[in-house]
């Protein structure tokens, strides 16, 4: 097991080489990686070193450890705070233990006193770190997980574009009987409460609803075909999977599921309504085919509701048809703003596939990539891009469109296109993450005389969270926001100290220091002297 590492805050320099010198840190299982002598100070190398443990006086100008304890709680609640005191206070002890401090420890620090509470300090730490990767406590927190994470995959596997190898594995990992099936069908299922009557004591409790539906339909669908039953988060309230075998049908799922409308309604009491996608042969097909049997719900309004609605009978069926639908567009527009080149490819790939396998007239052809081009410019248009930059000015590559050209032509031509907005959609991202940031600098440039400014108020500012702002901030300036806020602080201090007679406390509070004493602390760590002897020496 690696080294802990650990940082000491006091206010007396002696005590801290003291405590430093004594101690045999490595053998205690630690590592000293930093010291502080002010709670505000002890902050500041905290956020740069990230110590698993921060050991502290409890007395202390500035900041004083308590206060210290509790803004380590709010910043890093996993961090372990020993503190340290010479004042046995029964008001202090009680603070730290709602601090949830891990030792409270009364000075003179005694050598084997400290040393016992950090090897129990580092006990804790392995214990906890063993816990966490603990193989039978792993397995069994999987497993009493499955069911979540079986939820998960099913509303993966038909809202996202799952690779064929993936969706077997997790198939046979999570025990889902619809492996190996002549074809599969998807049914989305809606449970029509707004219709229910509120007869039975059952719909006085609407949660309980769908668990009752749930149960009618494995009872009925058991005896008749494999299948995998789930909750929808979206869409649909939940959604079969079925494997059809040389055994059973479509006609006959229908009838089954016709059969469960009917039940739910009679002994329910709930209109029950389920929309039947088409059927599809290879396991990439899940979210085109859920699709599809959302769409057939939306035909609620016209084949009427509780009852079973086939996509098949509300639309044209077979080759004859080609569309530009809401899978191959999401595909496409996903790829298109986060990339790589090889996902642009595979969906560019995949709309020339689906015009390739389509036996349409060539009309239907152009229909179909014109549908594609609005598409792309409507994307151009959200993000502003300009035309003359992706397409070369007017809309060159428009013969690409004429019925002689060959489709290769055309996938050509739109990966052509996609990989340029993919390159100045990440350079706009870029660019307004860097405006972003000097939007913050402006702000604190505004701001810095405030005492009180913290990241917290600059992100509030922003509608940013403070660990991504705090973690972009550092990346475009090479600076954690409190040591940047103390340079522009101590910078306009000096112009203040040049150019007016202002008296030192004065000065502190201008440029955002409470304390005029921790202000020139602060100012002689960065320059060598104190602000009166760096005006003296002017």
């Amino acid at each position: 097991m690696d080294l802990y590492s650990i940082i000491l805050v006091d206010d007396e320099e002696e005590v801290r080489k003291s405590i430093i010198k004594k101690i045999e840190w490595q053998a205690a299982g630690f590592r000293v990686v930093g010291d502080a002598e002010n709670g505000e100070d002890a902050m500041e190398k905290i956020e740069i070193l990230e110590p698993d443990v921060v050991l502290t006086d409890i007395r202390m100008p500035y900041m004083d450890g308590l206060a210290l304890a509790e803004k380590v709680r709010q910043r890093y609640p996993s961090m372990k705070v020993v503190i340290f005191s010479g004042y046995d206070d029964f008001e202090y002890a009680q603070r730290a233990i709602k601090l949830n401090v891990t030792e409270y420890i009364l000075k003179p620090v005694n050598v084997e006193e400290l040393t016992s509470i950090l090897k129990r300090i580092k006990g804790n730490l392995d214990q906890e770190i063993e816990e966490k990767r603990n193989l039978s406590r792993l397995r069994e927190n999987y497993r009493k997980s499955l069911p979540i994470i079986r939820e998960q995959f099913f509303n993966d596997l038909v809202h996202k574009n799952l690779p064929e190898e993936l969706v077997e594995q997790k198939l046979r990992e999570y025990g889902v009987p619809v492996m190996g099936a002549r074809k599969w069908i998807i049914v989305a299922i809606d449970v029509e409460k707004g219709e229910v009557r509120e007869t039975l004591s059952l719909h006085n409790e609407e949660e309980l609803i769908p668990i009752s539906v749930m149960q009618i339909v494995r009872e009925k669908l058991e005896g008749y075909c494999r299948f995998a039953l789930f909750q929808s988060v979206s869409e649909a309230e939940m959604v079969v999977i079925v494997a059809l075998d040389d055994d059973n049908s479509t006609t006959g799922l229908i009838d089954v599921l016709g059969d469960i409308c009917k039940e739910t309604k009679r002994i329910l009491e709930v209109p029950v309504s389920m929309g039947i996608g088409k059927s599809f042969r290879e396991l990439t097909g899940f979210r085109e085919a859920y699709q599809s049997s959302i769409d057939a719900l939306g035909y609620k309004a016209i084949a009427g509701r509780g009852t079973t609605i086939y996509i098949n009978d509300m639309e044209p069926v077979g080759v004859g048809k080609l569309e530009f639908d809401s899978v191959t567009e999401a595909d496409l527009i996903s790829a298109i703003k986060f990339g790589p080149d090889e996902k642009i490819e595979a969906a560019v790939s995949r709309i020339i596939e689906k015009m390739e396998s389509a036996k349409v007239h060539y009309r239907q052809q152009q229909v179909y990539m014109f549908g594609v081009l609005n598409s792309v410019l409507q994307m151009m248009q959200q993000y502003d891009l300009a035309l003359e930059d992706i397409m070369g000015g007017e809309l060159k590559g428009m013969e690409i469109f004429d019925r002689t050209k060959k489709k290769e032509e055309f996938g050509q031509w739109l990966f052509k296109i996609a990989g340029k907005m993919n390159q100045f959609i990440n350079q706009e991202r870029d660019f307004t993450t860097r405006q972003v940031i000097q939007e913050a600098k402006q702000y604190i440039m505004d701001h810095y005389q405030n005492p009180d400014l913290s990241v917290e108020m600059i992100c509030r500012h922003l509608h940013m969270s403070p660990a991504y702002f705090s973690t972009m901030f550092k990346k475009e300036t090479g600076q954690a926001y409190i040591a940047y806020l103390t340079d522009i602080r101590l910078n306009k201090a000096v112009e203040l100290l040049n150019k007016t007679d202002d008296k030192t406390y004065v000065v502190a509070a201008k440029v955002g220091y409470q304390e005029q004493n921790y202000f020139s602390y602060v100012f002689k760590k960065k320059f060598g002297v104190s602000p009166t002897k760096f005006r003296g020496a002017r």
